[in-house]
């Protein structure tokens, strides 16, 4: 495609202390076989030299605008703040999170695909993550499919075709059409948006691996890992979209698969020595959602777990040596403060 011939493309990065990862993420906009695109890289107020490497790649190539938030907002806000900034002649965007990276080909690939199918709202690719492909479910050579259809086979456990918002090009219209496009109620929130647009929009896939996404220690992935929500989500999707997307018969049937689904990890989760706050966690997200925790199906789920006795014991022992690590750590680190305290008063 010709400059002058390509729709506008607004590639967005949120960023937040992203400085170690930031030059390469921006690097790989700079190395895009499309053109006609605008870079926004939206600064929420880091503290390392993030707005410093941002504003000497703009000072580079104009088609990179830094916004610089006047206060501080939390993840899910500076997201919808960054959205916020994108060109009114745009006419797709592409989210880029600043410890990701695209590939010379991303661009150009997903808006070829869009441009052919007008009622795709999104399309999404194959991505790495790491050093494993991903998002590799839909059938090859698969390339468009019915925004309902595809939604319902992902509630039944069909492909996972979504992935983070790196993985994804959303037209801009759909994302201007919405006051706050990520719900910032919602912990998977950009999963929930696109069940959310393809209920008007069909959906494209590429059938090449366009992103990569680096696994990061932010606040919203510790908070995964903590208390595993990517269960939880799925649930919150089923329970919002189920209705939506499938027959009553399909609903009924598939939430009581779930709902198994989620008390076996809970089970499984006696194993690991869970603490307070993770129980107390999700029987809350669980009645948030009107499904209180089942004494019936956590008891079925323990009863499949001990079946697995010596995967248990494994567990459970390493769970303990984890705890003995952990409690070992932190006498050591009181013991330095009091010799420190008393080395001071002597």
């Amino acid at each position: 495609m010709k400059t002058n011939s390509q729709p506008l493309v607004s590639v967005v990065t949120p960023v937040y202390n992203g400085a170690e990862y930031l030059a390469e993420c921006i690097e790989s906009v700079l190395a895009q076989t499309y053109e006609n695109w605008e870079y926004v890289i939206a600064n929420n107020f880091s503290t390392d030299s993030s707005l410093e490497i941002a504003q000497q790649y703009a000072q580079q190539d104009a088609r990179i605008r830094v916004h610089n938030n006047k206060e501080f907002l939390n993840q899910k806000q500076n997201w919808n703040h960054a959205l916020c900034q994108i060109s009114a002649e745009s006419k797709y965007c592409k989210v880029l999170h600043a410890d990701d990276w695209l590939f010379p080909g991303c661009i150009s690939r997903m808006v070829a695909l869009a441009e052919a199918n007008p009622t795709v709202g999104i399309v999404s690719s194959y991505r790495l993550v790491e050093a494993r492909v991903e998002l590799d479910g839909l059938p090859y050579p698969s390339t468009f499919m019915p925004g309902r259809d595809i939604c319902r086979l992902n509630l039944l456990g069909g492909p996972r075709v979504f992935g983070s918002p790196t993985s994804l090009l959303i037209r801009s219209d759909i994302i201007r059409s919405r006051q706050d496009f990520y719900d910032e109620s919602v912990i998977h929130a950009d999963t929930e948006i696109c069940f959310d647009i393809l209920q008007d929009h069909d959906f494209g896939f590429v059938h090449e691996v366009l992103s990569f996404t680096r696994r990061h220690n932010e606040s919203q992935t510790s908070l995964t890992h903590m208390f595993n929500t990517i269960l939880l989500g799925r649930l919150s999707n089923f329970v919002k979209y189920g209705p939506i997307y499938l027959n009553d018969k399909e609903y009924k049937n598939h939430l009581n698969k779930v709902l198994n689904h989620y008390h076996l990890f809970l089970a499984e989760s006696i194993f690991d020595l869970k603490g307070k706050e993770f129980w107390n966690y999700h029987r809350n997200e669980l009645e948030k959602l009107g499904h209180s925790p089942s004494v019936t199906r956590f008891l079925k789920g323990l009863f499949l777990t001990s079946l697995n006795s010596i995967n248990a014991a494994g567990r459970l022992r390493r769970a303990i040596q984890r705890k003995r690590q952990k409690t070992s750590q932190d006498t050591l680190q009181w013991d330095t403060v009091l010799s420190s305290v008393c080395s001071q008063e002597n």
